[in-house]
């Protein structure tokens, strides 16, 4: 290891240690960990200590940021459980089907009017990586108790699903991109191994898994701790077969994900669950968390950082649009006639978030190095950035304010369509790797 890159690791180290001894106490402030790292990564990169840099550190950092991706799309698809949203079902459905096209949409004209010189490609690559959401950086936001389940359901379930609906897209767009190491594929390459083969390999490889673990469990053949380590096996193999075959990794990690979870549990017994709460996924989610906080940080070095020396107006004001009136006003849309009020649906239209998928996709394209990207490049980082700052510290003062209406609301009114979810029992706590 060179020296800075010594160093580098070093400070990497220290982060993460420092904030793991207190993050119990952070976890209450408007103090993210996403808006930690972040900072902390605009410390260790160029404009700081220059530690990292993208130019010179392309290869770790992509690596780090994919494998990062990868896990966190396998634990959102393994971890989404379909009872919590049989009341509540329209909340994602709608910000899903109807706001996530509605939100690509706007960011692709919102950049063609501020933007110029961009080509259709590049406006639609925009547009589409600044679509997806990312509930850790509002985590106090989505997760807090006192927010109607129908909401933190709706938000967590958006989150985990349109990261993987825009994959695809992200990919057959970068293998149009002319210069790109996936042009020579050309789109009508990219189509099929995209669209067909990620999914398979996700599906044979998180089906047969599950299969085979529910199996070795009956007769006694796997212990607790490689019982746990199983799932990231699986995630790792499925990303890497896609990657070989040239498809996306991503696409076919979470499918892979929701194989997984859907072969353990047909394959379950009738008293399995009855000893407590399923700890299987347990090491990948805990990796999954602690990469995409280290994400965070080399996002802050090798993109943030450098950006902010390029500020202008028009990127500034794209990245104010992007977070408010490109995701708002779609949510507005997607929501009208579904009876929730007023201050739900601005709560739900600020609070969506755009993080570790925007971060990573941004990486991907910016070290394509080829025209066009690093406009990009500095634009997704701003609007990134400005949504990490703006969100993290928000959650904590607009979850309080909205969970105070809400108590007093569904008091005033109990058949409140905010409240359907609150009202049925059984509902199963959240993961605690995704409140970090």
């Amino acid at each position: 290891m060179s020296g800075s890159g010594a160093w580098a690791a070093a400070a990497v180290a220290a982060v993460t240690g420092g904030y793991a001894l207190v993050s119990r106490r952070l976890a209450s402030t408007v103090v993210s960990a996403p808006l930690l790292f972040t900072a902390a990564g605009v410390l260790v990169g160029p404009v700081g200590f220059g530690l990292l840099d993208l130019e010179r550190d392309a290869g770790p950092v992509l690596t780090l940021a994919e494998v990062a991706l990868a896990l966190v799309l396998f634990t959102d698809a393994a971890t989404i459980r379909s009872e919590e949203f049989r009341s509540g079902w329209f909340l994602p459905v709608r910000l899903l089907v109807v706001g996530l096209p509605l939100t690509i949409a706007g960011g692709v004209l919102l950049a063609w009017a501020l933007l110029p010189g961009m080509t259709g490609w590049e406006l639609a690559l925009v547009g589409v990586i600044l679509a997806p959401t990312d509930a850790s950086v509002s985590k106090a936001a989505v997760f807090a108790p006192r927010i109607p389940a129908v909401v933190r359901h709706g938000l967590n379930a958006e989150c985990g699903l349109n990261e993987c609906l825009v994959m695809p897209v992200f990919a057959v767009l970068l293998a149009g991109l002319p210069g790109t190491a996936a042009s020579h594929q050309g789109v009508t390459g990219v189509l099929p191994r995209v669209l067909v083969l990620s999914p398979v390999l996700g599906l044979a490889v998180g089906g047969l898994g599950g299969w085979l673990l529910c199996r070795s469990r009956v007769r006694g053949r796997v212990t607790d701790d490689w019982r746990r380590i199983l799932p990231l096996a699986l995630a790792t193999l499925a990303g890497t077969l896609a990657a070989a075959t040239d498809g996306s990794a991503f696409v076919a990690a979470w499918v892979a994900g929701f194989a997984f979870t859907a072969a353990v549990g047909a394959g379950a017994s009738p008293g399995a669950a009855q000893g407590g709460e399923d700890d299987t996924l347990e090491s990948v989610e805990h990796l999954a968390a602690l990469l995409a906080a280290l994400s965070f940080l080399v996002f802050g070095a090798v993109l943030l950082g450098p950006a902010l020396a390029h500020l202008s107006w028009r990127v500034v004001t794209y990245a104010v649009l992007s977070l408010t009136v490109v995701r708002m006003l779609p949510t507005a849309l997607a929501l009208t006639g579904s009876r929730l009020r007023p201050a739900t649906v601005a709560y739900t239209g600020w609070f969506g978030s755009r993080g570790l998928p925007s971060l990573v996709l941004g990486l991907l394209v910016a070290a394509e190095h080829v025209p066009g990207t690093r406009l990009m490049g500095i634009v997704i980082a701003v609007t990134v950035g400005l949504g990490v700052l703006l969100h993290g510290v928000s959650s904590v003062v607009l979850a309080g304010r909205y969970g105070r209406w809400y108590e007093g609301a569904v008091a005033r009114r109990p058949a409140l369509r905010e409240g359907v979810a609150d009202r049925l029992p059984g509902e199963h706590p959240l993961p605690e790797w995704k409140m970090w």
